[in-house]
C-alpha cells in the first residue's frame, strides 16, 4: 500500500535494508539461490522497501526484474513474471543481447502451448532463459503482493530456489500478512522454503516512536509539537501508510479523518467473521488492555467461540493478544468505528464494562471504572471513582495519572447528580498534581479559579502555594514577592511562616543571592524548631545554609550541612524535600566546589532517584541539566548529549526547560552549531518571564560567546553590558565568566579590526573583574579557585589590546589543567601560541602548544576553536600532526603500520563503521544515543582526517581495512 499524493522519505529501515541486502548478494548467498520473504499488514511498507532495495541492488550490478501478482487467483499464470519481464525490457536501452533474450523468453511464453512435457519442460526453458538474460551477472527477481501469487509462479519459486534450475537467482518477495487466513495455498509454500537453509522469512513490524515522529515531521516539513507527535504515534501504531496519511492532514489542516482511512479500516473489519467483529467493536470501546475475562463478561458468548472470534481479528491484524490482554494494532481503528454505533450502543458497551469491573472480586479498577461510567452517562457514579483513582495515583507517586484524574474529576462535578461535591478540595488536588508533573501554567490557572472561589484576601497558604508555583514557572521575581507576602500576611501560623522562609531561602539560592539564602534558611530553621513535623522546612532550609555556608564561608562544613539534609530528606520520605537535597548537593560539587566527576555522579543518581518518585519531568529534567554542564566542563562531551538527550524525553516545560536548554546551548556553542544554539536562547530568553541572575547571567554569557564565533564582536559586548546590570548576585563564578566573555570580545574586536574597541567598556570590564576579585577573597577556597582561573583569562584577553603576552596565556592554561576544564585549557593554549608567534620567538614551543590544543579541541568536537587552531597553524606554517621519533607523522600509515584510520578517536571509528553500513546522521545517532548535530560533527571531523570528501569515499576505506 503506497500512497499516491507524493513521496516521504524512508525512515527506520536502513538496517533491515543491509539485512536483505546482505542475504540475497552478501558473500553468504554467493553462488547459490537465496530468498528473503517480508510479511507484514497493509501499509507497513512493503512496497516501498522492495522498490529501495531493489534501487540498491541495482547499483552493486545485479540485474532485477521486478513484478506484482494481481489478485485475480489463477487466471493469468506467472503474470508477475511477465509483467516484470516487460518492465525490464522497457526500460532497457544499450545491452542489445540481453534485449534480446529478454524478448525471446517473451516470445516463448507466448509460443506456449500445452504438451506431453507439462509444466516441468515449461519452469526449464523458463529457468534457461532467465540464465541468458543475467548474462553471468547475479539475477534478483523481486515480487510485490505474493498473497495473490498465482499457482504456475509458486511452482517456478519452488523450482528455482530449490536449486533445479541451472541458475543463480535471488527472490525477494512481499506478502500482507493477514491475507494468510486458513488454508491459503502460499502458507504451505513458505513453510516449505524455511526449511531452506539460504531462504529467510522476515516479519516487518511498524515504526517505533522516534521514528514515527521523524517520518510525520517530514511530510509535515517541521517538527511536530509534543501533543501532534504523541497523537500520531498513538492513532497510527506506527504504521507508516498511516502515519503520512495522518502527517498530510496535518499539513494541509484537515481536521478529522480522512475517507481514505476511514474506508480502508472498514473494509478490514467489515471482512472478518460476525463475532470477531463484535470483539473488535468491544476492545475498541474498553481501556487496553482488554482481558480475556472482562471480554467475556461484555460480550456474553461462549468461551470457544470467543475464543474463535478473537483470533480471527488477531489473524487479521486488528488485534493483538498478549498476555495480559487484547489491544488494537491501530488506535485509528477506535476513531473509526466510535462512528459506527447507534449513541444507545456504545453507551451499552461502557455500562457493560463498569458493570462487569463493579462486580469483579478483588482489586478495584478505578481509573477503568471512571471513563466507563462517564461514556456510559452516569457522572455521578464516575466522579468518586475519578477521585479514588486520582488518589491511588499521587500514592504510587504517579502525579501525570493523578492530574488527569483529578482534571476529569472537576468535568464530572459541573453535573454531580445527588452527591455533594467540595470544589475547593477538587481544585487544590488539581493544582497540585499539575505543578508536580510540570504543568506549570495549568497549575497557576487551576489556583486563580480556586482563590475567585474562596474570595476574600488571600491567605498566607494560598501566597505561598503560588510563590511555589512561580518559582517552577521559571517566574522568580514575582515568586520572591508572593514570599514576602506570605510572611506578611495577618494569618500566617508558625507553620507558614517557617515554610515560607524556608522556601524564600530555596528560591535566593536559584536566584545565586547566597548571603541572603544562608540568612532566610536560619530565620527557617529556628522556626522549625518549634513546629511538630517540619521535616520539609528542615531539609529546605538546611540544603540553603549548607550551599551559602559552603560558598561564602566552610566547604566541608557546608557540605556537611547538605548530606545531612538529603539523609533526612530520605527518611521522611518526602519527594520534593529528597529532589531538593539531590540538586543543591549535586550543584554545589558541580559548580563552587568543583569536584565534578562526584557532582555528575550525584545529579545522574538524584535523577533516576526522583523519577522513581514521579518527578522525573521536574526535579529530574534539573538535576540531568546539572550533570550536562558537569561532563562538558570535564570534557566529556558525547556522553553529554546522551544526558541531553534524556532529558528532552521528559518534555519539560518553565524553569526546568530553562536548566535544560541552558545547558544543551552551552554544547552547540562549544560544537559550533550556531542555529541549534540560537533556537534554544531565544527559547530561554522567551521563559525567563521575570528570572534571577542565576539564569539570565549564563544565557548572556551563551548569546556573546555565540556571537563572537560568527565574528558580530558588537552583539557579544552588548549582552555582555545587560548581565552586568544583574548586579544582585553572589555567584562570583557565573559574574567572571561573563567578564571573561566582555574582554574576550573587546580582543577579538581588536584582532579582527572588524569594530573599534570600546575604552570605557574595557575600562568597565576590569572594574568588575577587581570587584569580583574582592569579593570572591572572602569566599571559600574552592570558589576562589574556580574564579582566579576566569580572572586569568581576563587578564591575558586584556594583554591582547596592546600586544598579547604568552606568559600570562600559559598561567591561565596551567590554571584550567589544574581544575580538569579541558575547554578552556585549549583555548589558552592557543592564545599562548598565537602571541609567541606573533613575536616570532619559540616557534617550536608554539607548534606544540598548537597541537596539544588541536588535539583536546577535535577530541571534543569543538569545531569553531578546531578551525581557529586549523588556521593559525596554516598561517603559522605548522603541521598538527605530531611526529614519531622516527619522523613519522604520528596516526599515517608507516611500514610498520598501514591502519588508516589509526587517527580516528574510538567514536569516530564507531560512526564510520555505520556511514560504511549506510546509515544517515539520525539513524547512526539513534544507533549510538547522540545526537544527529553530534553525529555531523564526528562525520566532518572523519572526512577532514581521512582527507576524503564524500560518505563513499570514506566508506571504502572503512571497509578496506577492515576486510575479513
Amino acid at each position: 500500500m503506497a500512497s499516491d499524493v507524493d513521496t516521504a522519505p524512508l525512515v527506520g529501515r536502513a538496517e533491515l535494508v543491509q539485512t536483505v541486502r546482505s542475504a540475497l548478494l552478501g558473500d553468504g548467498a554467493h553462488g547459490q539461490t537465496a530468498a528473503v520473504f517480508l510479511t507484514g499488514e497493509s501499509g507497513v511498507g512493503k512496497t516501498r522497501l522492495l522498490g529501495e532495495i531493489g534501487d540498491r541492488l541495482r547499483e552493486q550490478g545485479a540485474v532485477v526484474l521486478t513484478g506484482s501478482c494481481l489478485d485475480i487467483g489463477d487466471a493469468s499464470p506467472l503474470h508477475p513474471l511477465l509483467q516484470a519481464l516487460r518492465r525490464f525490457d522497457a526500460d532497457l536501452s544499450t545491452r542489445a543481447r540481453t534485449s534480446s533474450a529478454v524478448r525471446g523468453l517473451l516470445q516463448m511464453f507466448a509460443d506456449e502451448t500445452a504438451g506431453p512435457d507439462g509444466a516441468g519442460a515449461l519452469l526449464e526453458r523458463v529457468s534457461r532463459g532467465l540464465h541468458l538474460i543475467a548474462e553471468g551477472r547475479p539475477l534478483v527477481l523481486i515480487l510485490d503482493d505474493l498473497q495473490w501469487v498465482d499457482r504456475s509462479t509458486r511452482q517456478l519459486l519452488l523450482y528455482l530456489l530449490a536449486g533445479l534450475g541451472d541458475l543463480q537467482l535471488s527472490v525477494l518477495a512481499a506478502v500482507r500478512a493477514e491475507s494468510l487466513q486458513g488454508a491459503h495455498p502460499l502458507r504451505r509454500v513458505l513453510t516449505e522454503l524455511r526449511r531452506l537453509r539460504t531462504v529467510r522469512v522476515l516479519d516487518l513490524a511498524p515504526l517505533g516512536r522516534a521514528d514515527t515522529e521523524e517520518l510525520a515531521a517530514a511530510v509535515v516539513g517541521r517538527t511536530l509539537s509534543a501533543e501532534a507527535a504523541e497523537q500520531v504515534w498513538q492513532r497510527s501504531g506506527g504504521n507508516p501508510f498511516v502515519i503520512e496519511e495522518l502527517a498530510r492532514d496535518l499539513r494541509d489542516g484537515r481536521d478529522g479523518l480522512s475517507e481514505t482511512l476511514r474506508e480502508i479500516f472498514l473494509d478490514r473489519v467489515d471482512a472478518l467473521p460476525q463475532h470477531a467483529h463484535a470483539v473488535v467493536h468491544a476492545v475498541a470501546a474498553g481501556v487496553e488492555p482488554v482481558q480475556h475475562w472482562l471480554l467475556a463478561q461484555v460480550l456474553r458468548l461462549p468461551e470457544d467461540e470467543l475464543i474463535d472470534a478473537a483470533r480471527a481479528a488477531v489473524a487479521h491484524r486488528l488485534l493483538v493478544g498478549a498476555d495480559d490482554g487484547y489491544r488494537l494494532r491501530h488506535r485509528l481503528v477506535a476513531e473509526v468505528l466510535a462512528h459506527e454505533l447507534l449513541p444507545a450502543e456504545r453507551s451499552g458497551l461502557h455500562r457493560r464494562y463498569a458493570e462487569a469491573l463493579t462486580a469483579a472480586p478483588g482489586e478495584l479498577h478505578q481509573a477503568r471504572l471512571a471513563h466507563h461510567w462517564r461514556l456510559a452517562g452516569e457522572p455521578a457514579r464516575a466522579l468518586p471513582a475519578a477521585v479514588a483513582a486520582a488518589q491511588e495515583a499521587e500514592r504510587l507517586h504517579g502525579y501525570a495519572e493523578a492530574h488527569r484524574h483529578w482534571s476529569a474529576a472537576l468535568q464530572l462535578a459541573a453535573d454531580p447528580g445527588p452527591l455533594t461535591v467540595d470544589r475547593v478540595e477538587l481544585l487544590e488536588n488539581a493544582a497540585e498534581a499539575a505543578h508536580h508533573c510540570g504543568e506549570h501554567a495549568r497549575a497557576l490557572a487551576l489556583l486563580e479559579e480556586l482563590a475567585a472561589l474562596r474570595g476574600g484576601e488571600p491567605s498566607c497558604a494560598l501566597h505561598i502555594r503560588r510563590a511555589r508555583y512561580l518559582a517552577a514557572a521559571g517566574r522568580s521575581a514575582l515568586a520572591e514577592e508572593e514570599y514576602q507576602r506570605a510572611l506578611k500576611a495577618a494569618d500566617c501560623s508558625p507553620r507558614d511562616r517557617a515554610a515560607a522562609a524556608a522556601r524564600l531561602a530555596e528560591l535566593l539560592l536559584h536566584l545565586g543571592r547566597y548571603a541572603d539564602a544562608g540568612e532566610r534558611a536560619r530565620e527557617a530553621l529556628a522556626l522549625a524548631e518549634n513546629v511538630e513535623g517540619s521535616a520539609t522546612e528542615v531539609v529546605l532550609a538546611s540544603s540553603a545554609l549548607g550551599f551559602s555556608d559552603a560558598c561564602l564561608e566552610d566547604p566541608d562544613a557546608g557540605l556537611a550541612v547538605m548530606r545531612d539534609a538529603l539523609d533526612t530528606a530520605e527518611r521522611a520520605g518526602q519527594p520534593e524535600d529528597v529532589a531538593c537535597a539531590y540538586l543543591h548537593l549535586a550543584e554545589l560539587l558541580t559548580g563552587p566546589l568543583n569536584i565534578l566527576e562526584e557532582g555528575v555522579v550525584v545529579a545522574r543518581r538524584g535523577a533516576e532517584r526522583v523519577a522513581e518518585l514521579g518527578l522525573g519531568r521536574t526535579w529530574g529534567t534539573r538535576l540531568l541539566a546539572i550533570a550536562i554542564n558537569g561532563l562538558f566542563r570535564v570534557g566529556q562531551w558525547a556522553e553529554a548529549e546522551k544526558v541531553v538527550a534524556a532529558a528532552l524525553r521528559h518534555r519539560p516545560s518553565g524553569a526546568d526547560a530553562v536548566e535544560l536548554l541552558l545547558a544543551r546551548c552551552r554544547l552547540s556553542v562549544g560544537y559550533g552549531d550556531i542555529e541549534a544554539a540560537g533556537r534554544d536562547l531565544d527559547a530561554v530568553a522567551t521563559l525567563l518571564a521575570g528570572g534571577g541572575a542565576r539564569h539570565v547571567i549564563p544565557l548572556l554569557t551563551l548569546r556573546s560567546g555565540l556571537a563572537m564565533w560568527e565574528g558580530r564582536h558588537d552583539v557579544a559586548r552588548l549582552a555582555v553590558q545587560r548581565g552586568l546590570t544583574e548586579s544582585r548576585s553572589d555567584d562570583v563564578m557565573i559574574l567572571s565568566a561573563l567578564v571573561w566573555h566582555g574582554l574576550r570580545a573587546e580582543a577579538e574586536a581588536h584582532a579582527s579590526r572588524t569594530v573599534d574597541v570600546d575604552p570605557t567598556a574595557v575600562r568597565r570590564l576590569r572594574d568588575v573583574a577587581d570587584r569580583v576579585a574582592r569579593k570572591s577573597a572572602a569566599a571559600a577556597r574552592p570558589v576562589r579557585s574556580v574564579v582566579e582561573g576566569f580572572l586569568a583569562l581576563c587578564a591575558a584577553e586584556v594583554s591582547r589590546l596592546d600586544g598579547s603576552d604568552p606568559e600570562l596565556w600559559a598561567v591561565s592554561a596551567a590554571e584550567w589543567d589544574r581544575r580538569n576544564h579541558p575547554y578552556p585549557a585549549a583555548y589558552s593554549r592557543l592564545r599562548q601560541a598565537e602571541a609567541l608567534l606573533a613575536r616570532r620567538s619559540r616557534v617550536a614551543t608554539a607548534g606544540k602548544l598548537l597541537r596539544e590544543a588541536y588535539h583536546v579541541a577535535q577530541g571534543l568536537g569543538a569545531v569553531p576553536l578546531t578551525s581557529e587552531i586549523r588556521e593559525l597553524a596554516g598561517r603559522a606554517r605548522v603541521s598538527l600532526e605530531e611526529r614519531e621519533p622516527n619522523g613519522a607523522t604520528r596516526g599515517a600509515p608507516t611500514e610498520e603500520s598501514d591502519d588508516e584510520l589509526a587517527a580516528l578517536t574510538a567514536r569516530e571509528r564507531e560512526v564510520l563503521a555505520l556511514v560504511a553500513e549506510g546509515l544517515t546522521n539520525k539513524e547512526i545517532g539513534q544507533r549510538l544515543f547522540i545526537s544527529e548535530r553530534t553525529i555531523g560533527v564526528h562525520v566532518s571531523h572523519i572526512f577532514d582526517k581521512l582527507q576524503v570528501r564524500t560518505r563513499v569515499q570514506a566508506s571504502a576505506i572503512q571497509l578496506r581495512n577492515h576486510r575479513g
